[in-house]
């Protein structure tokens, strides 16, 4: 089959062990991004098999309907919405959906909560200036960072991420606060941590609290600004879930505010992240390029099963097939040019 894998920044796929199950396939990998629909049209019109790393390339009904040799798309981990499943169906076109692990967005997660609540990145920065013991330069900013045994972490959505976000926390000698839906909280509390008694609450108390939703039609804008400015003006934010969970705008203007004081992301709304977006110029945020997923276990796994999802299909095996129903219109389907 002709393949492109898409938006493989660091060209990381063709190192990898699993790359050989590719073996005997005509293979072409971007490196770039771009994402006007006539440009990703021209792009991806000869190829057979798309692999998507995560969601990095939306794929809708327009530029569906524009790729007229493409059969399947491999999704490497789970799909989240940046699929039109429904055109992909009507136009023939299969959805192998790959496996997830929580493991290593959860170990990011406490990463950034570990660098944020010390300023590891800042005094390090400013220990090559020539600086000592010295994180900011601006007197308005305190220098000092924080333990985390003690305080409070709150914990939004008690998923897989979630509870091991919960474990670290606990063996840190955190208090650990649950929100998030009724069963969600049923479980935290089975499993020994706090549930909050209200939304309101959850949001106050935290010193450090951390998204760990998935994005849909309910949870997208679920944090307000309203909810931020309850919250410390110590306190940390911490999201490496998605960015539109947290209304537009509303970050920006609580931290412009003082409330949350900090803010530790992995994720944005419009991704890779222009050098001048507004949030790299604010001091009181540690950012990363969602790097969540990105690391040598996860993409092994991630690739892996995405590759042999590509070898299966063209083996007329369809277990890995999300959208069983491409096969009504596989054959002799007519697509707009």
């Amino acid at each position: 089959m002709k393949i492109a894998i898409l938006d493989d920044y660091q060209n990381a796929s063709t190192g990898i062990k699993s790359y050989e199950i590719l073996n005997g396939h005509d293979v072409k990998v971007f490196n770039n991004t771009t994402k006007g629909l006539g440009q990703l049209a021209i792009r991806l019109a000869p190829f057979e098999a798309l692999v998507l790393i995560r969601e990095r390339t939306a794929l809708n009904r327009a530029l569906l309907s524009k790729l007229p040799n493409l059969k399947l798309i491999s999704q490497t981990g789970k799909l989240a919405g940046h699929v039109d499943i429904a055109a992909a169906t009507e136009l023939g076109i299969a959805i192998a959906e790959g496996v997830g692990s929580p493991v290593a967005p959860a170990e990011l997660t406490w990463a950034l909560i570990m660098a944020a609540a010390r300023k590891i990145v800042p005094y390090a920065n400013n220990l090559r200036d020539g600086l000592w013991q010295t994180a900011s330069v601006n007197p308005q900013l305190n220098g000092l960072g924080f333990v985390l045994r003690g305080r409070t972490l709150g914990i939004w959505g008690y998923g897989k991420i979630g509870q091991l976000v919960a474990g670290y926390g606990r063996a840190f000698g955190m208090q650990v606060v649950v929100w998030g839906s009724e069963s969600s909280r049923n479980k935290a509390v089975a499993d020994g941590y706090g549930a909050a008694t209200s939304r309101e609450e959850f949001f106050a108390q935290a010193d450090v609290l951390s998204l760990h939703l998935r994005l849909n039609d309910a949870t997208r804008g679920i944090v307000t600004a309203d909810d931020l400015a309850r919250m410390q003006p110590g306190a940390l934010f911490v999201n490496t879930s998605r960015a539109e969970l947290v209304s537009t705008g509303a970050l920006e203007q609580a931290l412009a505010q003082g409330r949350p004081g900090y803010a530790a992301l992995d994720v944005f709304t419009s991704e890779p992240l222009a050098p001048d977006d507004a949030l790299l110029r604010i001091p009181t945020v540690l950012a990363t390029p969602h790097l969540g997923y990105v690391e040598q276990d996860s993409y092994e796994l991630y690739f892996r099963h995405a590759f042999q999802n590509i070898v299966d299909f063209e083996a007329g095996k369809f277990d890995a097939i999300h959208n069983p129903d491409f096969q009504r219109n596989a054959r002799g389907s007519k697509r707009p040019a």
